[in-house]
């Protein structure tokens, strides 16, 4: 379960990755654009990772609080998910 969940993940970073990176030609171009209901769309259902990196790298929405703080967020939550799927495990602190 864990390899075709991973590949989700992967397939759809790449996908929202690109997106950004279209959205942003299109913008400089002044021409038809992504909604940005699909750019958060492509962030939620497993790439977050993406869309976060497509953002810093093309500099792109990077104005906007929501699009900073929600990509942000989503991109650590996947990169946790991915951590859990291969079984890493956060150390607890027991008292003495």
């Amino acid at each position: 379960m864990q390899k075709p969940l991973l590949v989700w993940i992967i397939v759809m970073s790449i996908w929202a990755f690109l997106a950004m990176g279209f959205d942003k030609r299109q913008a400089e171009k002044h021409a038809s654009r992504v909604p940005e209901k699909n750019l958060w769309l492509l962030a939620i259902i497993g790439g977050g990772i993406g869309a976060y990196l497509g953002m810093q790298t093309f500099r792109h929405k990077t104005r906007k609080t929501s699009f900073r703080v929600g990509f942000l967020m989503l991109a650590l939550l996947y990169i946790f998910f991915i951590l859990y799927l291969f079984g890493f495990v956060v150390p607890s602190v027991t008292p003495v």
